[in-house]
């Protein structure tokens, strides 16, 4: 995911930080640990190049599209990260924390010989990014215990065979309220229908147009400030794909590969990131849901990378 005010970041880890509350709590902002940056990947595990070398993340985005050889590489990749997708939602108990949701995930990563994304991008510190209830995105896995009525989006990203797979899913924990559970339900339906409209000579903007006429008829808020990409040898290419209606240049061509990835709210659409320069909150301190695939446009259609699978290890 792209953030379309700060392209790239640098991570001021911090101790403690503020951890999202249940959505229309009374209770105020929580502070919970991060534990040090202390996933390790085996040796013989291949790692993205901006592991190697951190400057590569200041190279321009690319756009190209893929050929059949590197489609297939890319089957493989998101293939992985749907089921590590469908790992972290069976990980997701009341009591069980996001750190240690993290650890379950990394573990389960690195022991099928790949690489999980988000540790080190920008000096990111965990292997997945967990953001619960008014979180919107980029959620860092901490000493926070889930909750009884928490919604909690886990976004899975891994590298293998020389490229990404990126998908992500909102969970329900527990008992959730019929305003979070509506909210998750219309999230997932509108990056399904914005999914069904993609096929060569379509404008790419109508992904965003589709994705914003069902979360009017719902009366829910789309986040503007973070937007799909393009995916691929680099995690974040172009093209850029806007959730909200606009009026973005191009159509979609047979071999482009991207993310839609739709963040919705109950409220207010404005963010906020808080101190530690990645988590992205709600003003409003309503609650935010997010579903993700990454897909190939087909000579007649689109086929979805990271399409849901129920296999858990």
């Amino acid at each position: 995911m792209i953030n379309l005010r700060h392209l790239s970041r640098s991570l001021r880890v911090h101790a403690t930080r503020v951890s999202a509350v249940r959505s229309m709590s009374t209770v105020p902002w929580k502070l919970a640990t991060v534990t040090p940056f202390s996933n390790t990947v085996p040796s013989h595990i291949d790692c993205p190049p901006y592991i190697v070398d951190p400057n590569t993340l200041k190279q321009p985005k690319e756009f190209n599209l893929k050929t059949e050889e590197e489609i297939a590489l890319m089957r493989v990749s998101g293939k992985i990260a749907s089921q590590i997708r469908s790992y972290a939602g069976f990980c997701c108990k009341v009591g069980r924390t996001t750190d240690e949701i993290d650890r379950m995930v990394h573990d389960k990563v690195v022991s099928l010989g790949v690489y999980p994304s988000p540790l080190g991008y920008s000096g990111f510190p965990k292997s997945c990014c967990t953001s619960i209830n008014q979180v919107i995105c980029h959620g860092i896995p901490d000493a926070r215990p889930l909750e009884d009525g928490d919604i909690i989006n886990i976004d899975v990203s891994v590298w293998i065979g020389g490229f990404h797979g990126d998908c992500s899913a909102t969970f329900l924990v527990g008992n959730v309220s019929e305003e979070d559970r509506k909210l998750v339900e219309v999230t997932k339906e509108s990056l399904e229908k914005s999914t069904s409209i993609c096929a060569p000579g379509v404008p790419i903007k109508q992904i965003g147009h589709t994705i914003h006429d069902v979360a009017d008829i719902h009366g829910f808020g789309v986040v503007r400030d973070f937007c799909g990409h393009g995916i691929g040898r680099q995690f974040h290419q172009l093209p850029d794909i806007l959730h909200y209606r606009n009026d973005y240049q191009g159509h979609m061509v047979q071999g482009m590969v991207f993310t839609i990835e739709p963040m919705l709210t109950l409220g207010d659409i404005t963010t906020k990131t808080l101190e530690d320069g990645w988590t992205v909150v709600t003003t409003d301190e309503r609650s935010s849901a997010q579903f993700e695939d990454t897909m190939v446009i087909t000579e007649d259609g689109v086929e979805v990378l990271t399409k849901h699978d129920e296999e858990v290890f």
